[in-house]
């Protein structure tokens, strides 16, 4: 497997990256607090951390959602975050034109799943020269990511990491095939596990999308012992008001328990597959 270098943080390197924040930029302040308390937890637990948040929701339920604070303020926020907690920053983008501006930012681009197979997406992410993390569509099977890691490497991306987040299954359902996680490593690339989108209900509020949070803690910890490099959480301090994804974000307070009971996991997980 071929590490990634997202600025300070190296993934695929043997250790549990963590990729964290809120789902959407609500507000600096909202950021601040996040970052800042995940930069304090994961360096206690020796975790790499990059922080994650989105300017846009192009893709929410209803047109009367929040979709963010938009392409301009959004950078000026995640390049404050960037210089203030010294962390790395990602975000994800929508069009091609985005590419080029949000890659002066960030230091990892995200392709969101409905768009994971979008060629001119894809291309205009790898030739900024930043690494390029792809949620893997709902609609896809593991092997066909395959394909995506091919155009990537075609275009010449500096990194490539695939992130699993679940997968359709009848209405308003995902379920996690944990089989597709050594498949998706089998591409030689890191790989991530997004343990809040994995438990939406897509369109299952009616005007948003709902979610078991409940189930986010046991996922993740099936994850990490079939073999990750990264997990990848939304997190917010108060989720039932989260103006993005209120079902599924993880309670901000709660982060540091999972985490430790993850990484404890993932230590014994490299012990066996050293002794085997």
């Amino acid at each position: 497997m071929q590490p990634v270098q997202v600025g300070s943080v190296r993934v695929g390197d043997g250790s549990l990256a963590l990729i964290a924040g809120p789902c959407v930029i609500e507000s600096l302040e909202l950021c601040q607090q996040v970052a800042g308390r995940l930069r304090e937890v994961c360096a206690r637990l020796g975790m790499p951390y990059i922080f994650k948040a989105s300017f846009d929701k192009a893709n929410r339920t209803s047109h009367q959602s929040f979709r963010g604070c938009g392409l301009e303020r959004g950078l000026e926020i995640l390049a404050q975050i960037r210089r203030e907690f010294d962390v790395p920053v990602t975000t994800d983008i929508h069009e091609s034109g985005q590419a080029e501006p949000v890659a002066q930012v960030v230091d990892l681009l995200q392709i969101p799943a409905f768009l994971c197979r979008q060629t001119d997406l894809l291309a205009a992410a790898a030739q900024t020269g930043k690494p390029v993390n792809v949620k893997k569509g709902q609609f896809l099977a593991p092997w066909d990511a395959g394909n995506i890691v091919a155009k990537l490497q075609a275009f010449g991306a500096s990194g490539i990491l695939l992130t699993e987040r679940g997968t359709s299954f009848g209405y308003n359902t995902l379920i996690v095939d944990m089989a597709g996680l050594p498949i998706l490593r089998g591409f030689g690339v890191p790989v991530v596990f997004d343990a809040t989108h994995s438990v939406q209900r897509p369109g299952g509020a009616g005007h948003q999308s709902g979610g078991e949070r409940e189930a986010i803690a046991p996922l993740a910890r099936a994850a990490v012992a079939v073999g990750i490099d990264a997990l990848f959480m939304e997190v917010h301090p108060d989720p039932p008001c989260a103006l993005s994804d209120p079902a599924t974000q993880y309670p901000l307070e709660q982060v540091e328990p999972l985490l430790r009971t993850l990484l404890a996991l993932h230590a014994v997980v490299r012990e066996v597959g050293a002794a085997c």
